[in-house]
């Protein structure tokens, strides 16, 4: 992984030369011919970083290690795998008993298709799979899966059981532009918010009689909550909550329906209206939106959404992105041609007042620089616009 990080670095300084000495601006043909060659790249790139921690089925980061069980199941589609990452029980018990609920977990669910991958959790305690820097761990799962197994990042699932429900609660909101759906198990939410879950489809699972801290009246507290968000925004927050009759910690399996409804949803990298609330585990991009890092804080928020065409157009985006909020001084806005018309001006409001107007470029250091920054190949943009913000 070093030496990864160590082409980025590389990577970087060249492409800030490249960019003082004036770059030619890319077609739309250019643009996605340049975007295959560097993807390819990339993917071997990965390959080499990741190849130890794929052989050994461990990740390491710092002093902590994460070893992995995986299998895979079913054949290929032709659209790639998927991968659906499946977080064990345990908690603040000794090792052997969260071995134990780890080596359970690669029994409960197979689904089709698909990398059922196990991660244990690099330390033993309530928060076993959520602690602040954990989410680079999920980060090089992916990135791992993509690059030697084919697994469509599109079509990466996260679901989890009691402390792995736990995990689930954190981990869908914070990192929900890197999940096509989750499933929540017999987890308990703490203060986690919800409303970064507005594009991942969620749903919570818990017995009737699973009394332990609340865990049955907070999920049915924030089943609710998931209503409230949808009802207010129908096109968003697709949910189902299941408080499961009869039925205590342990829901006899029932809850593996998750792995059906999670499979018909793949991730819109692009979503047209984005609600960011930053949680506690500090990200400066979310979707195809960045933040400076020197002002990222647990709390704050961004709403945005890219205005929808006329009706009397409908083929013809709109080229207009509408700032609702931002509590940052200034969002940088990444931008392909999936998302709006880059051949034509485009104008960026922030309330009722016009921050950026005009014509853009489509440029290759900007795909590198992306690609890299992210290290998913669906966040890789030709553009991007920085729009500076008087709060």
């Amino acid at each position: 992984m070093k030496r990864l990080y160590g082409m980025m670095v590389l990577l970087l300084l060249t492409l800030q030369a490249s960019a003082e000495k004036g770059e030619k601006a890319l077609s739309r043909q250019e643009a996605r011919q340049c975007a295959e060659t560097l993807k390819a790249a990339w993917k071997d790139s990965l390959q080499s970083a990741l190849l130890t921690a794929k052989d050994e089925m461990c990740l390491r980061l710092d002093s902590l290690t994460m070893p992995l069980h995986w299998e895979l199941i079913g054949d290929e589609p032709a659209d790639g795998r998927s991968l659906f990452i499946s977080l064990h029980g345990g908690g603040g018990a000794p090792k052997a008993v969260n071995d134990s609920q780890w080596q359970n977990q690669w029994l409960l669910y197979h689904p089709d298709h698909s990398i059922y991958l196990c991660p244990r959790a690099p330390v033993d305690a309530w928060n076993m799979h959520f602690q602040t820097g954990f989410d680079e761990f999920y980060r090089r799962m992916i990135q791992m899966a993509v690059a030697f197994f084919n697994v469509n990042p599109n079509k990466v699932y996260l679901m989890g059981y009691s402390a792995g429900g736990d995990g689930v609660w954190r981990l869908g909101p914070r990192m929900a532009d890197s999940w096509a759906a989750a499933s929540m198990m017999a987890g308990h939410p703490g203060d986690v918010s919800l409303l970064n879950l507005r594009n991942t489809p969620f749903m919570i699972w818990c017995g009737e009689l699973d009394a332990a801290y609340d865990r049955n009246k907070q999920c049915q507290i924030r089943i609710e909550e998931m209503d409230s968000l949808h009802r207010a925004d129908p096109q968003g927050y697709i949910f189902e909550g299941h408080i499961v009759k009869g039925k205590g910690h342990w829901m006899d399996l029932e809850d593996k329906a998750a792995l059906t409804w999670m499979a018909q949803y793949q991730r819109n990298p692009y979503p047209t209206t984005i609600v960011w609330h930053q949680e506690e585990e500090l990200h400066k991009h979310f979707y195809w939106v960045s933040a400076p890092a020197d002002e990222l804080a647990r709390g704050k928020e961004v709403r945005l959404s890219i205005m929808p065409p006329k009706p009397n157009k409908p083929a013809k985006p709109s080229n207009t992105i509408i700032i609702e909020r931002c509590d940052y001084s200034q969002l940088t806005l990444s931008l392909n041609d999936k998302m709006i018309n880059l051949d034509k001006a485009v104008k960026v409001l922030y309330r009722g007042k016009t921050v950026f107007k005009g014509k853009v470029k489509r440029s290759a250091a900007t795909l590198r620089h992306t690609l890299y920054e992210r290290n998913d190949s669906e966040y890789m943009f030709p553009v991007q616009i920085q729009v500076k913000l008087n709060n």
